[in-house]
């Protein structure tokens, strides 16, 4: 039986190879006895942090990219006999993920990333001493590769994120766009040579940052998303606006990405989980 990342079950959640025999031996011994075998963990880890912003009327958004968030408590006990909300969303609003088909026309779309891909070991790059003095500053190749200096090479199928300490602004009016004296943002993201990197040198599921995009507001300036353009290709996607990195460790934890799955989706909100 395969389960995520393609590992056989029993596998450990390190990558290291177990005996295919053990699960043979499991089944056996359940029909032996008439029982069930014992279910084996997906995702090892008793500590789940949950690593996504709450949106509502106010969430912050890059307009006119993209468009605010209506919320309307449209039906109510005392009238209708029970609360429901309409919801009017841009796709990308709150956390949320960017699909391949988010840049290119065509697939694939959001409903069609495999749900494999959706749970991942969880690589965390900070980058917030560097923001506090300059907040277009980017991730760099270079902070990878210190990174894997410290806890080894970025595994197969990881989701790497940036996290620049961007989401305590989150509730601070302005803080979180950032617009100059001018109207212009400036907030971090990922730099052109650590998203060329991610994808060419290291074989990740997705990039995410805790920023309202992969690019940083620079890029998104001149028309140039860079990183949105070199991470979105193949089956790879990008999560934006993650919130509470602080509570995951750097290394050693699994994303869960609940992705709403609407029909050719260019994106989409989630529900981001952090299991370590």
């Amino acid at each position: 039986m395969n389960l995520v990342y393609g590992e056989q079950a029993g596998a450990p959640a390190c990558g290291c190879s177990a005996e295919p025999q053990a699960v043979v031996e499991d089944a056996d011994a359940a029909a032996a006895t008439g029982r069930a075998p014992a279910p084996r963990p997906l995702i090892r880890g008793s500590r789940v942090a949950d690593l996504t912003h709450a949106f509502g009327n106010d969430f912050p958004v890059l307009e006119p990219i993209v468009l605010k968030p209506r919320i309307d408590h449209f039906a109510h006990i005392a009238d209708e006999g029970f609360n429901a909300n309409k919801l009017e969303i841009d796709e990308h609003t709150g956390t949320h993920v960017d699909g391949p088909a988010h840049l290119v026309d065509g697939p694939i779309y959001t409903d069609e990333i495999p749900i494999d891909k959706l749970i991942a070991p969880l690589c965390v790059v900070r980058i917030a001493d560097r923001v506090a003095k300059d907040p277009d500053a980017t991730l760099t190749a270079d902070d990878i590769l210190a990174y894997e200096r410290r806890y080894g090479r970025i595994p197969d199928g990881a989701l790497v994120v940036m996290d620049s300490g961007w989401c305590d602004r989150i509730n601070t009016p302005g803080a979180y766009i950032n617009r100059d004296e001018s109207g212009v943002p400036h907030f971090p993201g990922l730099g052109f040579d650590a998203a060329e990197f991610l994808v060419t040198q290291r074989t990740v599921v997705a990039a995410g940052t805790d920023t309202p995009s992969l690019d940083a507001a620079k890029n998104l300036q001149v028309e140039d998303p860079g990183a949105h353009r070199i991470v979105l290709g193949e089956q790879r996607y990008g999560v934006e606006n993650i919130a509470n990195l602080s509570s995951v460790p750097d290394f050693g934890a699994t994303a869960v990405i609940g992705l709403i799955r609407h029909r050719k989706g260019f994106a989409g909100p989630c529900r981001v989980f952090g299991i370590y």
